[in-house]
């Protein structure tokens, strides 16, 4: 196991409360290093995941990935929209996200979508401390992903994350995301989502 590291980045959380290092340093970013993400990497990242917790411990989620280079890799960027292909390109590696949408005993599993969550955070997380950055993206066309992979009907595509080792240049990126990369991270605060007692309006 390695030691927790904190990688260093231009766009740091400006929180209100002591939290981990690792979440505060995390940011998603459209700039990444050209360094290919090493195999054992890419391990430990679905190991992460692997070990969410789940409802029943079904564990729903399912991950597609490709490498940049690969022709898997070019068939999940053409399923991106154009605005997220414009970017993405430059991550080492995608990743497809998915669920399966029924428990083992054939029941609808409502809780799958959540279970996904807990799992991608677990996989944001491993991949702060090995200094990779993630950018989740719900800009793709699910139904060409669905035809190009021949994914099961059992499965609900989820969403596809550009991947990556921080770095690259943001002068790379067209005017406007550049002005996006640099504009400051900001949060609701907590007296907007968080209630004690009773609901609030």
């Amino acid at each position: 196991m390695t030691n927790t590291t904190v990688t260093p980045t231009p766009n740091p959380a400006d929180n209100q409360h002591a939290i981990h290092p690792l979440l505060e340093s995390r940011w998603s970013p459209r700039t990444f290093s050209d360094q290919p993400i090493g195999e054992e990497h890419v391990k430990q990242l679905f190991e992460a995941a692997r070990w969410a917790a789940s409802s029943y411990n079904q564990q729903p989620w399912r991950f597609l990935y490709a490498h940049k280079g690969s022709a898997a890799y070019d068939k999940i960027l053409d399923c991106l929209v154009e605005f997220n292909q414009m970017w993405a390109k430059s991550a080492p590696l995608l990743i497809v996200t998915a669920y399966e949408k029924k428990f083992d005993s054939g029941q609808d599993n409502f809780h799958a979508l959540h279970d996904l969550g807990l799992a991608l955070g677990n996989l944001t997380v491993q991949a702060e401390e090995l200094g990779i950055a993630l950018h989740h993206m719900a800009g793709f066309d699910r139904d060409k992903t669905k035809e190009v992979f021949n994914t099961p009907d059992s499965v609900h595509l989820t969403s596809v994350i550009a991947v990556g080792y921080y770095g690259g240049d943001v002068n790379d990126l067209p005017e406007d995301l550049q002005g996006a990369e640099k504009r400051a991270r900001v949060r609701k605060p907590q007296s907007e989502l968080v209630f004690e007692n009773e609901w609030a309006a």
